[in-house]
C-alpha cells in the first residue's frame, strides 16, 4: 500500500498513477474522505474519552443532585463514546479497504500505455538464419518428442490441458538449469532458500496478488490456503511483521518453488507445448533493501537476469514494461524477452519488479536506522522459470538431426553432455 501522507499531499500525483495503469482514478477521492472521516473520528473519540476521564475524577467527589446530574451525564458520555468508537472503528476499516485496492505508484520514467507500449532498452545475442543454415526449425514440442523430453498428452491424461512431464533428458535439463542458476545466484549473495508453496491469506495478500490477480490464483476453500503463483510470495512474507536492522541490508534470497497459476484469461494462447502452463518449476531472486537503494538493486537485479541468460547464449531484449501491464505491487518492471524462433518473436523468460515500499507496508516489515523505524523497499527478479527456458534453449539450440546443442553453462550438471541426442527419428 501507499503512505496516506503522500496521498494527503499530493493526490494529484496518486490519480495519475491510477490513470496510467488504467484503474479507477475516483478510488483515490473515496480513499480521501474515509481518510478524513478516520482521521475527524479519532480525534471526536479522543475528545470524548478525555471528557469521560474527567468527568470520572468529578463524580467521588460530588454529593446530592450534583452527583445525580455528573451519573447522568456520565451515562450520556459513556453511550457517546462507544458510538464514537464505532465510528471509527468503521472509518478505519474503510480506510483500509480503499487502500488495499490502490496499486503502486509508478515510476515516472515507466512507459505509459498498455501492453504492447513497451520500450526497448537494449538487444543482446544474435538471431539463427535457419535458412542460412539449410533447414526448417522444429518447435519446442517436436524437439521434446523426438529427444524423449516432453510428454504432454500424458500430463493431460492424468491432469489435464497445460500439464505436462518432463522425462528423460527433459528432466535432468530442468535440474540442470536449476542448480546453474542457483549457483550463480549463491554467487551473486543470494542465500538459497526452498520455500512454501501454499501460504496463508495475509501472505498472499500482503504481496498484493489477491487484487487485479486473484482470478490467476488457486485457493483451497477447506484450509483456506493459496497456492502460490511465485516463491516471491513466501519470500516476501519471510519477514512479515518484523523490524529489521540497517546493518543486515541488503537481504537476498533465492527461492525456488512450484508454482501454480490459473492462467485465467489465456484461453486459446500458447495452448501447444509447456510455454504456457498451470504448474511449473522457477528460481525467483528476492531483495530487501532500504528506499533509496531500490532503484540500483533494480538495475542489480536486471544484471544477473541477464547474466543468466547471456551464460545460456540466447539472443533477448530488454524491456521497460508500460504502466498498464504492471501488477499492481510493481512501480517499475524490466522483462528479458528471449527469441523463440518457430514463433518468430521475444517472448518473456525473466522479469524483475521494483515494488518500492508497497509490500513492506502491507507486511508491516520494518528497517530500524538508529532511533528510526520505516517500511523497506522490496524487489523481484526472475531468475529462471524452467519450462519456457527450456522452450528457448531447445529451439535456439537444435541442429538439423533434431539433436540440441548443450549450453557450456549447463554441462557440467548434465554430466559433461555436449548434445542432447534424439531417442526416436
Amino acid at each position: 500500500m501507499i503512505d496516506l501522507r503522500l496521498l494527503r499531499e499530493d493526490p494529484d500525483r496518486v490519480r495519475a498513477s491510477q490513470r496510467a495503469r488504467g484503474e479507477d482514478v475516483a478510488l483515490v477521492d473515496s480513499l480521501l474522505s474515509a481518510d478524513e472521516r478516520r482521521r475527524s473520528s479519532g480525534v471526536r473519540f479522543d475528545e470524548l474519552r478525555a471528557e469521560q476521564k474527567a468527568l470520572g475524577k468529578l463524580i467521588p467527589k460530588a454529593s446530592g443532585d450534583e452527583k445525580a446530574e455528573l451519573l447522568k451525564k456520565a451515562g450520556q458520555l459513556a453511550a457517546d463514546v462507544k458510538a464514537a468508537d464505532a465510528e471509527r472503528d468503521a472509518a478505519d476499516a474503510e480506510t483500509q479497504e480503499l487502500l488495499l485496492k490502490l496499486g503502486n505508484l509508478i515510476h515516472p520514467d515507466v512507459p505509459v500505455g498498455g501492453e504492447e507500449d513497451f520500450v526497448t532498452l537494449e538487444t543482446h545475442g544474435t538471431i539463427r538464419d535457419f535458412g542460412a543454415e539449410g533447414f526448417e526449425p522444429k518447435d519446442h514440442l517436436e524437439l521434446g518428442q523426438l529427444l524423449g523430453a516432453i510428454d504432454v498428452e500424458r500430463g493431460a491424461k492424468v491432469s489435464g490441458s497445460r500439464f505436462y512431464f518432463l522425462t528423460g533428458v527433459g528432466a535432468l535439463l530442468e535440474l540442470a538449469l536449476v542448480n546453474a542458476a542457483i549457483t550463480q545466484a549463491t554467487a551473486a549473495g543470494f542465500t538459497p532458500m526452498l520455500t512454501p508453496a501454499l501460504v496463508r491469506p495475509q501472505s498472499m495478500a500482503g504481496t498484493g496478488f489477491l487484487g487485479q490477480a486473484a482470478q490467476d490464483v488457486y485457493h483451497l476453500d477447506k484450509d483456506d490456503l493459496y497456492l502460490v503463483g511465485t516463491s516471491e510470495v513466501p519470500l516476501a512474507a519471510y519477514h512479515m511483521d518484523e523490524i529489521l536492522d540497517a546493518d543486515r541490508l541488503p537481504l537476498r534470497y533465492a527461492g525456488f518453488s512450484p508454482c501454480f497459476r490459473r492462467e485465467a484469461g489465456s484461453h486459446g494462447k500458447d495452448t501447444k507445448g509447456i510455454f504456457r502452463v498451470h504448474q511449473f518449476d522457477k528460481v525467483e531472486m528476492f531483495s530487501y533493501v532500504t528506499p533509496e537503494d531500490s532503484q540500483a538493486e533494480h538495475q542489480r537485479l536486471l544484471e544477473w537476469e541477464k547474466q543468466w541468460l547471456t551464460s545460456l547464449e540466447l539472443p533477448f531484449r530488454v524491456i521497460d514494461v508500460a504502466t498498464g501491464d504492471l501488477g499492481a505491487s510493481a512501480a517499475r518492471k524490466f522483462d528479458c524477452e528471449a527469441w523463440i524462433p518457430t514463433q518468430g518473436k521475444y517472448r518473456e523468460l525473466t522479469s524483475t519488479s521494483d515494488c518500492t515500499e508497497f509490500q513492506s507496508r502491507r507486511l508491516q516489515i520494518r528497517v530500524r536506522e538508529g532511533k528510526q523505524v520505516r517500511p523497506l523497499a522490496t524487489l523481484n527478479g526472475t531468475l529462471c522459470a524452467v519450462p519456457r527456458t527450456i522452450v528457448a534453449i531447445l529451439e535456439n539450440h537444435q541442429q538439423a538431426d533434431g539433436s540440441v546443442r548443450v549450453p557450456e553453462v549447463l554441462r557440467p550438471y548434465l554430466g559433461g553432455r555436449e548434445v542432447l541426442e534424439p531417442v526416436s527419428r
